[in-house]
C-alpha cells in the first residue's frame, strides 16, 4: 500500500480524489491537507463522503509516497517552496503551474495527458495534470496534428460550474447559473497555450486555435466542438481517429451523435466527428472533474507506479 496526501482536499478537485483513491486498491489514505478548513471533517464538508471518508482536515502534512496538489494557480509553487518533499515522492499538480515551464527546483514536470505522454509518465516522479478544457480539445484534434494536418481551428466549448471551483462567485450563484448561458474569456482562455504547446509539437505547421469558451448552467461536464477543413473523407478521418486511439482504455470514437451524459461521472473522453464538404467539426466530451481534473491525475499515477491503468477508475455514467 502507499500513502497518498491530498493538498487542497476541501476543494471540488481534491474532494473528487478522496472520492477516488477512498476504494483504491493500492492506496492509503494518510492525510487531507486544507488550511482555511482544518480541524474540520471531510465528510461534514461533503456530506456524501460519509461512511466513505471521515478524516478530519490538517495543515500539518506528514510523509507520504504520491502527493496530490489541487491548488489554484501559483499556489502550488508556492506551498512546495515552504513544505519540504522527498525526491522520491511522486507529485501529481493538478494546478497549470508546471503544465508549460516544467521545471521546479530539482523537479522536470511531465504533462500528464496519458494518450501521448505514457512512455514518459512511467516511472516519473514529477507528473503536471492536463487543463480540463485542454484535455478536451487536445483529444479532439491531436490525431490530425499528428498528420499534419492541422492549420486553423475553431473551438467552441460549454462547462459546467464545478469548473470555476468551490468559491462562490457572481457567476456560480445557482440563481445566476440556473437557466442561463455565457460566453467567458473570448479568445483569451488560459488553456489556450497549454493546447497549442502540445498540437504545435505534432503538427508541421503551426496551428492557430480561435477558441470560446461558455458556461452552462449544469453542474459536471464539458463538451467542445472544434471546426477545421480537410479534403480527406469522412471514413479516413474516422479509421485515423481510431488507429490513434486504438490502445487508449478511456477514448471511444463514436459513429453516432455524442452526448454529455454519457461521460459523467466517468474518466472517459467520447468523440463524434462530422462533415459536410471540406468543413469538418470533431466533437468531444468529459466529466471535466474527471478525465478533466482528478479521474485523469489518477490515471496517470496508475501509470507512473506501473499497475493497469484504468485501476479504480471504472465508473459508471451517472445518466444511464
Amino acid at each position: 500500500m502507499k500513502k497518498v496526501g491530498i493538498v487542497g482536499a476541501n476543494g471540488y478537485t481534491g474532494s473528487e480524489l478522496v472520492r477516488l483513491l477512498a476504494f483504491h486498491p493500492n492506496i492509503e489514505l494518510s492525510f487531507l491537507y486544507s488550511r482555511s478548513n482544518s480541524g474540520i471533517r471531510i465528510s461534514d464538508l461533503y456530506p456524501d463522503l460519509a461512511t466513505v471518508c471521515e478524516m478530519v482536515l490538517t495543515d500539518k502534512p506528514v510523509e507520504v509516497d504520491i502527493l496530490f496538489l489541487c491548488l489554484p494557480h501559483k499556489e502550488s509553487q508556492n506551498w512546495l517552496s515552504q513544505n519540504a518533499v522527498g525526491d522520491d515522492v511522486l507529485i501529481i499538480d493538478l494546478g497549470n503551474d508546471f503544465r508549460l515551464n516544467g521545471e521546479f527546483n530539482n523537479r522536470n514536470f511531465i504533462y500528464g495527458l496519458p494518450e501521448i505522454n505514457k512512455k514518459n509518465l512511467s516511472g516519473a516522479k514529477s507528473i503536471a495534470n492536463p487543463g480540463c478544457f485542454a484535455t478536451a480539445i487536445q483529444l479532439a484534434l491531436l490525431p490530425l496534428a499528428e498528420r499534419g494536418l492541422l492549420n486553423e481551428v475553431y473551438t467552441t466549448g460549454i462547462t459546467g460550474s464545478t469548473g470555476a471551483g468551490q468559491s462562490l462567485q457572481a457567476t456560480t450563484h445557482f440563481t445566476w447559473r440556473n437557466d442561463n448561458i455565457s460566453a467567458y474569456k473570448t479568445l483569451t482562455h488560459q488553456h489556450v497555450d497549454e493546447v497549442l504547446q502540445q498540437l504545435n509539437s505534432f503538427n508541421e505547421k503551426e496551428v492557430s486555435l480561435n477558441f470560446v469558451p461558455w458556461r452552462g448552467d449544469f453542474t459536471r461536464g464539458i463538451f467542445t466542438s472544434s471546426t477545421v477543413k480537410s479534403d480527406l473523407e469522412l471514413s479516413d478521418i474516422e479509421q485515423l481517429y481510431r488507429e490513434f486511439y486504438e490502445e487508449a482504455p478511456f477514448v471511444k470514437v463514436s459513429e453516432k451523435a455524442i452526448d454529455l451524459k454519457q461521460v459523467v461521472n466517468t474518466n472517459r473522453c467520447v468523440i463524434h466527428i462530422e462533415k459536410n464538404e471540406n468543413v469538418v467539426v470533431i466533437h468531444s466530451a468529459i466529466d471535466n472533474l474527471l478525465k478533466g481534473a482528478s479521474g485523469q491525475a489518477v490515471q496517470n499515477m496508475n501509470i507512473a507506479m506501473g499497475w493497469e491503468e484504468n485501476l479504480g477508475l471504472n465508473l459508471k455514467a451517472v445518466g444511464f
